[in-house]
């Protein structure tokens, strides 16, 4: 049996993944922010998930800077973001960004899916 070790300092620094239902209880429970980084025409044709605040990849920089003017008033760099996207691959990506902007907490979902098996509800 295989024993894998996280180094100390989970989450810091780094994208982390995270399991769907512990997303939907920190989401639920106020203790972290969650981005849909889809662009508009898959939320439309599917719905986000419920809480999700939507800000496009091609937005990101702008609306998650802190340095920004237009930076969304509920993010903090302390504060952990849960992303998520159709598959993971883009909030992967976002994830790093956000990283690079400082942010210290940051965990990829993966896709709309993963919120919904966790037990999250998806809105339309």
């Amino acid at each position: 049996m295989f024993n894998f070790l996280r180094p100390s300092g989970q989450g810091q620094g780094r994208v982390e993944r995270i399991a769907p239902k512990d997303a939907v209880q920190m989401v639920a429970k106020g203790e972290a922010v969650l981005l849909d980084v889809r662009d508009g025409m898959e939320l439309r044709a599917t719905g986000k998930a419920k809480g999700a605040l939507h800000v496009p990849m091609m937005s990101l920089s702008m609306k998650c800077d802190p340095s920004s003017p237009e930076c969304l008033k509920e993010l903090s760099l302390d504060k952990p973001v849960v992303l998520y996207c159709a598959s993971g691959a883009r909030s992967q990506g976002a994830g790093r960004m956000l990283v690079s902007l400082g942010y210290t907490k940051v965990f990829n979902l993966g896709g709309l899916n993963d919120w919904h098996h966790g037990g999250g509800q998806v809105v339309r």
